[in-house]
């Protein structure tokens, strides 16, 4: 319960100190109570100026846009237009997907294996968890548990191939979309970050069919994956950007920003009540400030580097580590069960050459080069452990007692996930890990299967609960 905080660390009512790796799900980029955040609060407070401004022009909001303008990527802050939303990060998902679809004059939407956008109906739809099916489920790519067995630049070849596939095939049964959306790591599914050779074909296969590409930078934005922006590594530009969480200084602000030509909605076409918090919007460039100023991304890049490279040391340690991944500060350990018959599970990789495509290679131009007919093949992925997580969720109890508050997620909320505030200090690293690592010891101790012939595994056939 707690009652106190700053930067990394939060007070509890029993009076023990924790350090936050949550950090209200990514939305504390400069942690807890910054003092740069509660002065730009205090001077709108002081002023006298209106709070809530629905669509009015303010100073505030004038410095607001011109500091978020000031970080988008070139191509976009150079002709785009921004629209404030509900307070939720879902609610500018709900702007983005109605954008594209009166802009298009199409309603289909293109949407990820394992994405997740929000929880009101047409976020919830475009999501990995959806009840039922609304959009078209393309394959993101990823190493661990990729959906066709081979993993790195050959399975992102294969998801590319079947997009490209479902796009220009008048059979697919699924007619040109009004958008896609993706994230360019995908947090809730399991911090699983898009290659950037593929998210490069996905701009291309997108632009050559007047596509609409919306990139959802609610969780990756404002410096978190070590780049401002986390499309920023692949040089992509989108048609529509997504902000929500960082972007309001802790306070509840979405927006999304769209290309210029996209503006075809009337006024009033979408709104929210709360679209004009000024509080939120002083407290969001005081981020965008310190961050750019700062240079907190380029530190989350070299210190994530340093985490993964450390963390990295238990897929060697504990045989239920099963894979360790991100990209700057958003980081994931996936936690499995290395004693089940992970074979009956999963498809087994997938070896050689696999439809005709062959090892492949980055071309230069953001393409992904076919050198079928090479002596060289991809080597077969290793097939994963199944999911283990009561395994996580002992983990993160362990990781409370130690006074480490983390996450879970990805599939089965099997993955320990890692949110620290781009603030965070080396010495603060480390502590972190420490007490990370001991708690992954002691769960996997506490969880050790029983019997003569399982003894010297740590990590267990079933879980106790």
């Amino acid at each position: 319960m707690p009652v106190r905080a700053r930067g990394l660390t939060i007070e509890g009512a029993d009076g023990r100190r924790y350090l936050d790796c949550l950090s209200g799900a990514g939305t504390l980029a400069l942690g807890h109570n910054h003092p740069v955040v509660l002065e730009a609060i205090r001077r709108v407070l002081d002023s006298g100026a209106p709070l809530s401004v629905l669509d009015l022009a303010t100073p505030v909001k004038d410095a607001f846009v011109t500091e978020l303008f000031r970080t988008l990527p070139p191509g976009l802050a150079d002709r785009s237009r921004v629209q404030f939303c509900g307070p939720a990060g879902t609610d500018a998902v709900e702007a983005a997907l109605k954008l594209v679809r009166t802009a298009t004059g199409r309603t289909g939407i293109l949407a990820f294996t394992g994405a997740y956008h929000g929880m009101t109906a047409g976020a919830l739809a475009a999501s990995g968890g959806a009840p039922d099916v609304q959009v078209a489920r393309l394959p993101y790519p990823q190493d661990y548990r990729c959906p066709f067995g081979v993993g790195g630049p050959h399975g992102a070849e294969l998801a590319a191939r079947w997009t490209e596939s479902l796009l220009d095939d008048p059979k697919s049964g699924v007619p040109l979309p009004a958008g896609m959306i993706l994230e360019p790591v995908q947090g809730e599914g399991g911090v699983i970050p898009a290659p950037d050779d593929w998210l490069r074909r996905m701009r291309r296969l997108t632009a050559d069919r007047s596509i609409p590409l919306i990139a959802d930078e609610i969780q990756t934005g404002v410096g978190r994956t070590g780049a401002f922006w986390a499309v920023d590594h692949s040089g992509v530009t989108p048609d529509v950007m997504v902000l929500s969480k960082a972007i309001g200084g802790s306070l509840p602000l979405a927006v999304i920003v769209y290309r210029d030509d996209l503006d075809v909605w009337q006024p009033g076409a979408h709104a929210g009540t709360f679209r004009g918090n000024q509080l939120a919007m002083a407290a969001g460039t005081a981020t965008l400030a310190y961050v750019r100023e700062n240079a907190l991304a380029e530190r989350a890049a070299a210190l994530g580097t340093r985490m993964l490279t450390r963390l990295a040391e238990l897929t060697h340690a504990f045989p239920c580590v099963g894979d360790v991944r991100g990209r700057g500060l958003m980081i994931g350990v996936e936690l499995v069960n290395p004693d089940a018959d992970h074979t009956a599970s999963h498809p087994a990789p997938l070896a050689g050459d696999i439809g005709g495509a062959g090892v492949v290679a980055d071309v230069g131009d953001g393409r992904m080069g076919d050198l079928s007919g090479t002596a060289a093949r991809p080597e077969p992925a290793r097939t994963p452990y199944p999911a283990a997580p009561e395994l996580a969720a002992a983990v993160q109890r362990e990781c409370l007692q130690r006074g480490l508050i983390v996450e879970l997620g990805g599939r089965h909320a099997s993955v320990v996930r890692l949110l620290p505030p781009l603030t965070i200090s080396d010495e603060q690293a480390t502590a972190v890990l420490d007490r990370l690592t001991d708690a992954v010891a002691a769960a996997a101790r506490h969880h050790e299967p029983h019997g003569p012939q399982q003894q010297r595994q740590p990590c267990p056939a079933q879980h106790a609960g």
